[in-house]
């Protein structure tokens, strides 16, 4: 069966994040990660099923659902899971927190490696540790780890825990085996344990393969902690499910005390059967869905080397967030996101919420019809010509 990518889909007044938090009807958002598709047929199907029966009281997760999420990995990623390794919440970011919550004291350190996802800091504060940087080092339009750095931080006896970011966002890397193990010698070394969030992991383009932390060796799968949710890959983030899988009992048991403590321990009966939907038959609208979300990219490209020249984009090799580089413009992203949005009636997500490495940078959202992404790459474009970025504009 061919999906249609390409229909516009209004959002407005639906009270959407995304499109309604914004006064200003004009305003094109091309920012927080959640796709302007409507999600694959077979989730819409069973929703409308279940909503059909007009009763929506407190549910249980039923083993169908560990049976689909269990197959899905294992036939998608290779990662082979237990049901006993499950803990069910209602997302990703809950999950993080409650697992730090679990796992360290007020005053330790968390590493991170930025520019990262803007949440992790808040997850990190809220618990009362100190955010410890690990810098990606950019050249070449990409980023790589920098390990000698990583190895000083680790080896400080007040840090952890340090949260992956596998596919990464925003730098768009989809880490290789190599250097994931690399990453787990120097954490196993320094008893650092490793919080792998793989929310994207679906979202990763030919050329690329998306690998496990958990599943790269049996002493990483100990010492680890996943986080995976069919949210972002079925844009269903609405539906509210996530799962943290891990193996460890005694880590598992102090993970549920604190999802049970941060009261994030119900999910919804549509984020259940949505994901077994997901997961059972939803593999050929995901696939279709890459191809587009790459034929997106591609454009943005062409689009950048014809009239941007001087706006370079990070190679993506997974997510839908690209991240350009807007150093021509010589405006801070915090202002020039404010001035984006006032002038260009373009709505970007500025690279400095994901640290202070990211301060060059803009993250666009490019998870859209392409008719919008032509539309908000016209508006970038009159922006830039507007504000004479010399040398930078065909």
């Amino acid at each position: 069966m061919k999906f249609d990518f390409d229909e516009i889909i209004s959002r407005r007044n639906t009270n959407c994040v995304k499109w309604d938090g914004s006064d200003d009807k004009e305003m094109l958002p091309m920012w927080v990660a959640d796709m302007d598709f409507r999600t694959a047929p077979v989730i819409v199907e069973a929703l409308q099923k279940r909503v059909s029966h007009g009763i929506f009281g407190y549910t249980h997760v039923p083993d169908e659902y560990y049976e689909a999420v269990i197959c899905w990995l294992d036939r998608r990623h290779g990662l082979k899971a237990k049901k006993e390794w499950f803990i069910y919440t209602s997302g990703v970011v809950p999950a993080i927190s409650a697992i730090i919550k679990a796992l360290t004291e007020p005053g330790d350190q968390v590493i991170v490696q930025t520019p990262v996802y803007n949440c992790f800091f808040s997850s990190i504060r809220n618990n009362g540790c100190e955010i410890v940087s690990n810098p990606l080092i950019y050249a070449d339009r990409t980023y790589r780890m920098d390990f000698d750095d990583l190895e000083r931080k680790a080896a400080d006896p007040r840090a952890k825990v340090l949260i992956l970011c596998n596919p990464h966002n925003p730098a768009g890397r989809v880490w290789t085996r190599r250097e994931l193990e690399r990453l787990g010698e120097i954490c196993m070394k320094h008893h650092v344990l490793v919080i792998s969030d793989e929310i994207h992991c679906e979202l990763v383009f030919p050329g690329h393969t998306h690998i496990p932390f958990a599943s790269i060796s049996g002493e990483f799968l100990a010492h680890s902690v996943t986080c995976v949710s069919p949210s972002k890959a079925f844009n269903i983030a609405g539906l509210q499910i996530a799962d943290i899988i891990c193996a460890d009992e005694g880590i598992r048991r102090r993970i549920d005390r604190a999802i049970n403590i941060n009261e994030v321990c119900d999910v919804n009966p549509f984020g259940i059967l949505a994901s077994i939907a997901a997961y059972n038959e939803g593999e050929e609208w995901l696939d279709q869905l890459i191809e587009y979300i790459g034929g997106n990219y591609r454009y943005m490209q062409q689009f950048c080397q014809e009239h941007l020249p001087g706006f370079t984009l990070n190679v993506l090799e997974g997510t839908y967030l690209v991240w350009m580089d807007c150093t021509p413009l010589h405006i801070p992203s915090e202002e020039l996101g404010r001035r984006l949005q006032a002038e260009a009636k373009l709505w970007l997500n500025a690279g400095a919420m994901y640290g202070q490495d990211g301060d060059c940078f803009m993250r666009w959202n490019i998870a859209c019809p392409r008719a919008t992404l032509k539309e908000g790459l016209d508006r970038f474009l009159k922006f830039v010509e507007r504000n004479g970025a010399s040398g930078s504009v065909s």
